[in-house]
């Protein structure tokens, strides 16, 4: 009877014991990990966060490229922590079962073959995404537009995220657009260091050319000291004279170099002062760059 006994208490024995030494080792192990990856995002959360409140509380009125890339690197550092934390729990426990990593190896060979044939254009992300922050191409807060494999109109918009797989921009219409790194052909970074507004005033061929540039001169350096547009320039804007010829009506060019992504609001500030100004000077302009068609332009 006591032989019996000893014999059905023993699978009892075996669980408890098993539960003491692995089972809750192993549980330890995943609740470590998950909250040591939950600290890792909370400590990456807060040190972009910082990095956000000194742009936005800065005498800076556009993001410096040092705070863009910073931002970038802060978010994949977190990223990788996180993967490695788990790698290393998996490892450990896989070890705290008792299986024998040597034995593992042939089926993790294989596991990756498979996973490298069909995985190819995740490792051509991350490989790419790898070279866009360590290459500063673009960061967190630039306005870029983007030439994507396969799609015949190019994305354009602010970037709000850039991970090493994929990269996150909000277009003017407020939608979230997701670009694979991989699948990036062309990236053209309307943000980096400065920009140019340019715009070209189209005149009647019997206007006269030099009384034109200096009515278009006198709204450079009128806008230049405006209170509002002085922050955003960076030099006076210029007349770079004519552009093109017509047979009805000839272009005048006028740059100016702005603050990184600030082209565009210069641009239709600069387009109503040409226009007040040509039209009390009595010249004529293209119904293209009345204010009105100035209010309604995207750009």
């Amino acid at each position: 009877m006591q032989t019996t006994l000893a014999f059905s208490f023993e699978p009892y024995e075996r669980l408890q014991s098993w539960l003491e030494y692995t089972g809750l080792p192993i549980a330890l192990t995943v609740l470590g990990a998950l909250i040591l990856a939950r600290f890792v995002n909370w400590a990456g959360g807060r040190i972009t966060k910082r990095i956000d409140d000194n742009y936005q509380y800065g005498d800076a009125l556009v993001r410096s490229e040092a705070t863009k890339h910073r931002h970038s690197v802060a978010q994949v550092i977190t990223w990788v922590v996180i993967a490695i934390i788990y790698v290393i729990a998996g490892m450990k426990i896989v070890n705290q079962l008792g299986l024998p990593i040597g034995s593992l190896i042939a089926p993790a060979t294989v596991l990756g073959a498979a996973l490298g044939f069909g995985a190819q254009r995740m490792v051509q992300d991350i490989l790419a995404g790898f070279f866009i922050i360590t290459e500063r191409q673009y960061g967190y807060g630039d306005t870029v537009q983007i030439a994507v494999l396969g799609s015949s109109q190019d994305a354009e918009g602010v970037i709000e995220d850039v991970t090493l797989r994929v990269t996150r921009m909000r277009n003017a219409d407020g939608e979230v657009i997701t670009v694979p790194n991989g699948q990036i052909v062309k990236a053209i970074n309307l943000s980096k260091d400065w920009a140019r507004a340019v715009i070209d005033v189209p005149i009647p061929a019997t206007a006269d050319i030099n009384r034109v540039n200096d009515v278009l001169h006198r709204v450079g350096v009128d806008a230049y000291a405006d209170d509002e547009l002085r922050p955003l320039l960076l030099d006076t804007p210029s007349v770079m004279g004519v552009e093109s010829l017509e047979v009805d009506q000839v272009s005048v060019r006028m740059v100016a170099r702005t603050l990184p992504g600030k082209q565009f609001q210069v641009r239709r500030a600069l387009r109503v002062r040409v226009v007040t100004a040509l039209h009390r000077a009595g010249i004529t302009v293209s119904a293209e760059l009345e204010p009105d068609a100035v209010g309604g332009d995207a750009g």
